[in-house]
């Protein structure tokens, strides 16, 4: 019983983890990387696609991406799926290779990706402490039914509190690495 809410409280707190990591590709550090327009949808055929299922997105150069659509008419879609995302990039068609540059970050731009970066960390860590708590809550439960002794619940207690405070860490030192991919010039 215990270790059912153990594995369970863990792994809510890896997919906050994986949410985290998801949500920090998704801010421009200034450098092209091909993970920047995951969450880019592209119109194929009437329903809304991920562009990484309609065309190849290679990195071309430190500060350019190329994006080889595999059908020669979806060119002008795409483009205006990346212009109309949120990212702030402007793409340039040759042909069939789309080329997306990508622009250099200002001093004040840096900062605001850095505080956004900062906002995200901190939602990962209050769902981390959130699990935290229902885990515990379950626990307490458990010792309420006498299905647990006392010492088993502070084992317990104990062993979610120092998965707790492993993917904390684990935050703190993936919002550090992204603080020191932002502030690259």
């Amino acid at each position: 019983m215990i270790n059912d809410i153990q594995k369970d409280a863990e792994s809510r707190m890896k997919k906050s983890l994986d949410a985290l990591h998801a949500n920090f590709n998704k801010i421009r550090t200034g450098r092209a990387h091909s993970s920047i327009l995951d969450s880019v949808t592209v119109e194929y055929y009437g329903s809304q696609v991920p562009l990484n299922q309609v065309a190849s997105v290679n990195v071309e150069d430190a500060r350019t991406l190329s994006v080889v659509p595999w059908e020669q008419n979806l060119v002008p879609k795409i483009e205006k799926a990346i212009m109309t995302s949120d990212l702030g990039l402007n793409p340039s068609s040759a042909g069939n290779v789309i080329r997306v540059p990508m622009p250099m970050l200002t001093e004040e731009t840096r900062k605001g990706y850095i505080k956004q970066a900062r906002s995200e960390a901190e939602n990962a860590r209050v769902a981390v402490r959130n699990v935290r708590r229902d885990a515990n809550n379950d626990i307490k439960a458990l010792l309420k039914e006498k299905e647990i002794s006392e010492d088993e619940q502070h084992r317990a207690e104990d062993t979610i509190q120092k998965l707790t405070d492993k993917y904390i860490a684990e935050i703190d030192k993936q919002l550090e690495v992204k603080e020191h991919d932002l502030m690259q010039v």
